[in-house]
């Protein structure tokens, strides 16, 4: 066996071997196509084994599995080595055989791209780049935040695409626990700092029921109007979009009946 590798090492270019690598992968996760979490340790995804996101995702995208979905990852992965990441990108075409994936990264990640994984090279706050990408996906189903995990980032992507999503769609934003960490702009001494990722998504609960409000005159906002649902786990947030008009069963119009 040892010879065999050596061979291919040898006489295959590094590019081919890559191509082969990520194939072979995606063949053998096929075997395994009702369990994400054992997709996941075959693409080498920390989704699974390093984090525990994988049976929360199975459970949420349970409804997806076998749709023409558009699904947009931030964050390709594997920082400027060109030939490197997208790993979670590949578990995601192998759980949903008949969706695109699309991500956007910082570094030119072009040699990753495959039939059904499309990539862009960029920041993700960047407004004007950000609307360019979701123009030429058109509609997106799922978008997961799994870019540069700074606070200010996570807020600011979230209030440019989460319009963006298709009413019944999931916002996802992973490794949240950069919200207590200084160097990503969080805090574990004030856990009610503004600008930091929990603090921000802990307000929107708010949202949920703004019908119970007793203001006068209240203007719903878009979250208000959009969320029916927020799912908190270890280091990972999924909202659920929709059309929250849920009544009160005590007041109308923001006033006690």
């Amino acid at each position: 066996m040892q010879k065999i590798f050596f061979v291919l090492k040898r006489y295959i270019p590094l590019e081919k071997r890559l191509k082969l690598r990520y194939k072979f992968r995606y063949l053998l996760s096929l075997f395994y196509f009702r369990n994400l979490s054992k997709m996941a340790l075959i693409h080498k995804t920390d989704k699974f084994g390093t984090h525990f996101y994988t049976p929360h995702y199975q459970r949420h995208f349970r409804k997806y599995r076998f749709k023409k979905i558009n699904l947009f990852e931030i964050g390709v992965g594997g920082y400027d080595n060109p030939y490197i990441g997208g790993n979670s990108l590949r578990m995601w075409k192998s759980f949903f055989p008949f969706a695109r994936i699309f991500s956007i990264d910082l570094y030119d990640k072009s040699f990753l791209q495959e039939n059904r994984i499309k990539l862009f090279q960029g920041s993700q706050v960047d407004e004007e780049f950000l609307y360019q990408v979701v123009r030429d996906i058109k509609k997106i189903d799922i978008i997961i935040d799994d870019g540069s995990h700074l606070n200010e980032h996570v807020i600011s992507t979230f209030k440019l695409l989460f319009p963006k999503l298709k009413i019944g769609g999931y916002y996802v934003i992973e490794d949240t626990q950069t919200s207590y960490w200084e160097n990503y702009g969080g805090s574990s001494k004030n856990l009610n700092k503004e600008g930091t990722v929990y603090t921000f998504f802990k307000g929107l609960i708010d949202s949920l029921n703004h019908e119970e409000f007793i203001l006068e005159n209240y203007e719903k906002s878009y979250y208000d109007k959009h969320i029916i649902a927020i799912h908190f786990y270890h280091n990972l947030i999924f909202i659920e979009k929709g059309v929250n008009n849920e009544h009160s069963n005590k007041v109308r119009n923001n006033q006690f009946k």
